[in-house]
């Protein structure tokens, strides 16, 4: 039995989790509002919210767990990727900690932590795939399909070539004037649209790889158009739009992952990251259940979000196998 402290930090919520191997005992995440105002992360910003926020995150961690630091075996922390000085903070922080407490160390891959979040388990849920599995790897800055054949053996069988599909639903709410994050504003006010009233361009990209600057640029012109012909265009058909722009998003990512579960006989699907939490999406990956024979694997919304939960899944199946890293490593923006 093991208890491993997980930090993340990648972006802009100060998170850190305590597991017992693979049970999670605790999970804290300390969001940042003050991005609100700017309609998007302001990485200098970010930093310094880090910097107040990680050390009463990580103690409430311990004391929601109900364990002291000196029972800790292992700390993991996400290295990469993500804004860098938001990196640093928890990098450094974790490398402090490791130190004085002389515990070894375990680097997490932020993409890879959100794959492997399927494998935690709490006492209300424990839903976990079986190797070999697809996973549908999708977010603001992500958007890629993985076959997961052990929990250190990934292969990259698609990804965008421009944009991430939550970028794109990001734009699309600031191309209305809706607030920041915008996924989840157009998620709501999509449930009362027609995902029909409006055509947005469809991407058409051979294999397994995704687009969708096209159908951001779409949507773009379409609502440049009609607000010629009618400057109250966005407000009148507010619902109509969101579900449109969610609908051609949504479905372009199910094409692909219908076709790469078709081409490598695999049933175990999965999806993580971000964009996992929009309903249109996880009501599609159900439906997938009967349509094709899948078994499907959504994870709780709370393992949805940037989290140090899946930071900890991640660093437990490394601790188990002793892959440790030195407190020479630094992070990395780009992974």
């Amino acid at each position: 039995m093991a208890y491993i402290l997980a930090i993340e930090s990648s972006c802009d919520d100060t998170s850190a989790a305590v597991l017992q191997d693979d049970l999670l005992l605790s999970n804290l995440i300390a969001s940042q509002k003050v991005h609100e105002m700017y309609g998007g992360v302001v990485p200098e910003l970010a930093s310094r919210a880090h910097m107040q926020n990680i050390v009463p995150v990580v103690d409430s961690a311990l004391k929601t767990a109900g364990i002291g630091k000196h029972q800790l075996d292992a700390i993991a922390f996400t290295r990469g990727p993500g804004l860098l000085g938001s990196l640093l903070v928890g990098v450094s922080f974790a490398k402090a900690l490791s130190l004085s407490l002389h515990i070894p160390l375990v680097e997490v891959n932020h993409l890879e932590a959100h794959v492997l979040s399927h494998f935690l388990r709490t006492p209300q849920y424990h839903h976990a795939p079986s190797f070999p599995y697809l996973c549908l790897l999708v977010s603001g800055g992500h958007t890629q399909i993985l076959r997961v054949d052990s929990p250190s053996d990934f292969t990259v069988l698609g990804g965008t070539i421009d944009d991430a599909a939550g970028e794109c639903i990001d734009k699309a709410a600031k191309i209305m004037g809706l607030g920041y994050p915008g996924g989840p504003i157009i998620d709501r006010l999509a449930k009362e649209g027609d995902p029909s009233a409006f055509k947005i361009a469809r991407p058409r990209i051979a294999g397994l790889d995704f687009s969708f600057s096209g159908l951001k640029t779409s949507f773009l012109y379409l609502v440049r158009d009609k607000l010629k012909e009618n400057p109250d265009f966005i407000q009148q058909n507010l619902n109509d739009l969101c579900a449109s722009v969610q609908t051609a998003v949504i479905d372009n990512l199910m094409e692909k992952l219908v076709l790469a579960a078709k081409q490598t006989g695999i049933r175990q699907v999965a999806i993580g990251g971000g964009v996992s939490a929009n309903s249109l999406l996880r009501s599609r990956m159900e439906q997938g259940q009967g349509k094709y024979g899948w078994e499907a694997f959504v994870p709780p919304f709370s393992f949805t979000t940037d989290n140090a939960a899946m930071v900890g899944m991640a660093g437990f199946f490394k601790f188990q196998e002793k892959r440790f890293c030195s407190l020479d490593a630094v992070p990395y923006a780009r992974g």
